[in-house]
């Protein structure tokens, strides 16, 4: 190892020793591809004092999108180490610099002109470095010098993407700019939001598989740990509270172990509930046993209910949706069949909603039965391919005349239809079709991708924005959402940022 790079741990020694006779001076960052605007900010940090230490922020930290480092932290720490006027580098441990600054209490702490406003940070980050800053008493200093952006590089000459999506992505950056799509997320705040369907508990059971059973041809498995996620509508709430400008959740959880205290805590903050009970049933649970180290899925258990809620109580809950419908500028109907939304449901929700975006899934518990054919009216619609075949019965035939029929049919203002690796396309009644390739290259788990595409996709389509920036929106939302096992997380607006920063900067 270069001597001037060292552990994290044995910076703050050698640092401690250097700081009373040298004026120490700080930079930190992810320097991922170093290239001349970084050589040159390194420079004038090193001219503000004697001794340049720099900090690497660790690859599990790093939150520039996906596809991000495109060089692992000892890359990118023994390149810079390289460097003349560096005197020593470490990979930092924590998530930002406020511990570094904190341990290190260097004299300087330099960054680069692109951060003199702090205000402009959406992340909160610098405002809290700077106070840290303030209170160890090092001075900010910034960089005098254009900015070199190494996104802007790695997208050029170093992208992971296919060819077909780069040369989308070029054709993409002509029409509309990565403000574009930003000022629509912008928009998403003014947008009230009545959501409702199915909760769904996903109960994801890890095991290793021992083998056939000596006795009886069945597969063992070992249980090693589980996780229990908020899935169904449950998730779209949580996906649409960090976009929209107010949350409103409708729907149905058993009586019987219902889990209401882990769904509540499950919910975002900004996430408004009306939990109705479904009387002498549970909350609908899938229990999926996945194969730990490769996450395959080997057998799924439905354990529901799906008769739905009696005469009466399903009366008094269209009475409690229908008082309040009307407050709200869209209605999100994320209907995965299991009951909730009942037919006397659907036809208020046609008859009173403002904005009326839908999506009935299709599943193991619903296949054949559930279709978009239970709604008269929607002004959007997100579908599966094989939702929207099933629909028409339709296995292999050209899909764009299916999509018109089922958009004439509902009196569509727009219709998307995901494809999973082949992307999305929506048609718009009037403009035609808009296809859009997918952005994900690491599948971790699809569960729950196209509920986050869904949900941003029909924010955008209540703006009534561009079909093209509404299809890369979702497809962004869904590359993220593909990368996160279950609904671990939801996937919020700062993450979206980031990603389109990484496709369009």
């Amino acid at each position: 190892m270069n001597m001037k790079y060292l552990p994290f741990s044995e910076l703050v020694k050698a640092v401690s020793r250097l700081r009373n006779s040298n004026c120490v001076v700080l930079a930190h960052g992810c320097f991922d591809l170093l290239h001349i605007g970084h050589i040159r900010y390194l420079r004038q940090a090193k001219s503000r004092g004697d001794i340049l230490i720099v900090t690497v922020t660790p690859d599990r930290f790093v939150d520039k999108g996906p596809h991000r480092p495109a060089f692992n932290e000892h890359l990118r720490a023994e390149a810079l180490a390289s460097l003349d006027c560096v005197d020593y580098v470490a990979i930092n441990e924590y998530p930002t610099a406020v511990e570094p600054l904190r341990l290190l209490r260097p004299h300087v702490y330099y960054k680069g002109s692109d951060f003199k406003d702090a205000q402009s940070d959406l992340t909160g980050k610098l405002q809290i470095e700077e106070q840290v800053a303030h209170e160890v008493g090092a001075e900010m200093a910034f960089s005098q010098d254009i900015v070199f952006s190494s996104t802007n590089l790695i997208n050029r000459f170093l992208s992971i993407l296919p060819e077909e999506v780069q040369q989308y992505l070029n054709v993409f950056r002509s029409r509309y700019s990565e403000d574009d799509l930003l000022h629509v997320l912008d928009s998403m705040r003014s947008l009230k939001v009545l959501v409702i369907g199915d909760t769904i508990l996903d109960d994801y059971r890890y095991c290793s598989v021992l083998g056939s059973s000596s006795k009886e041809p069945v597969l063992a498995l070992k249980h090693e740990n589980e996780d229990l996620f908020a899935g169904g509508v449950l998730a779209v709430a949580n996906h649409l509270s960090s976009y929209a400008g107010g949350v409103r959740l409708f729907t149905v959880i058993g009586e019987q172990g219902g889990h209401e205290d882990f769904i509540r805590a499950s919910l975002s903050p900004h996430v408004l509930p009306h939990l109705a009970q479904h009387k002498g049933a549970p909350t609908i649970e899938k229990i999926r046993y996945i194969e730990g180290y490769t996450l395959n899925k080997i057998i799924e258990i439905y354990k529901m209910d799906d008769s739905g809620l009696t005469p009466d109580d399903d009366n008094a809950f269209v009475a409690d949706v229908a008082a309040e419908v009307g407050n709200y500028d869209v209605v999100v109907a994320a209907d995965f069949g299991h009951g909730t939304i009942s037919p006397a449901m659907r036809r208020m929700l046609e008859e009173k909603a403002k904005f009326l975006a839908v999506n009935t899934q299709a599943n193991a518990g619903n296949r054949g039965y559930h279709t978009i054919s239970c709604y008269n009216r929607a002004d959007y619609v997100s579908l599966a391919e094989p939702e929207i075949r099933m629909e028409d019965r339709d296995r292999r035939g050209p899909l764009k005349p299916l999509m018109e029929q089922t958009a004439a049919r509902l009196g569509c203002k727009s219709l998307a239809v995901t494809r999973g690796k082949r992307g999305c396309t929506i048609y718009t009644p009037g403009k035609g079709f808009v296809e859009v390739p997918a952005f994900a290259q690491e599948v971790v788990d699809r569960i729950g991708s196209g509920d986050a595409f869904f949900a941003i996709s029909a924010l955008s389509a209540t703006l009534d924005v561009a079909a093209e920036i509404s299809a890369v929106l979702g497809n962004v939302m869904g590359g993220l959402a593909v990368g996160v096992i279950g609904n671990k997380k939801a996937i919020d607006r700062m993450s979206t940022q980031k990603y389109i920063t990484s496709l369009l900067k």
